[in-house]
Order: C-alpha cells, then sequence, then structure tokens
C-alpha cells in the first residue's frame, strides 16, 4: 500500500518543524556545555539532556525521510 504525496502545506509544515527541532538539539548542546562547565555538575540532568537530544535526533529523521519522495529500484 503505496502512501499519498505531500501536499505544498504539508511539506511546508514539516520543514517548520524541522527547523524547530534542529534549533531545540542544538540549543541543548549549549545547555549541555554550561553544565559540564560548573563543577560539580548535575549528571542525573545531564542524562536527561542527551536522552532528549537523542529523541529529537530521531524524530528529525524521521521527518527527513518524509520529505525524500520513494525511489522504486
Amino acid at each position: 500500500m503505496a502512501l499519498q504525496p505531500l501536499c505544498e502545506e504539508e511539506i511546508q509544515q514539516i520543514r517548520t518543524q524541522l527547523l524547530e527541532l534542529r534549533l531545540e538539539h542544538r540549543d541543548l548542546d549549549q545547555v549541555i556545555e554550561c553544565l559540564l562547565a560548573h563543577i560539580p555538575c548535575d549528571e542525573l540532568l545531564i542524562r536527561r539532556i542527551k536522552k532528549r537530544k537523542l529523541a529529537l535526533k530521531d524524530r528529525i529523521r524521521q521527518l527527513e525521510e518524509m520529505l525524500v519522495p520513494d525511489i522504486l529500484a
């Protein structure tokens, strides 16, 4: 069962969401750097932030795959 192609509005919504997720991912990098700069650092908080970053990365990958058209071999 093939999926219907995305309309322009859906594509734009995905691109907007990708931008927001990438920005949040980058912001979390900065938060981690700041936390690591302060001794002692909150290891539990850092682990939670890294887990959130991984979830963001997975969602970004899913959205990017939605924008790539399927090519039959």
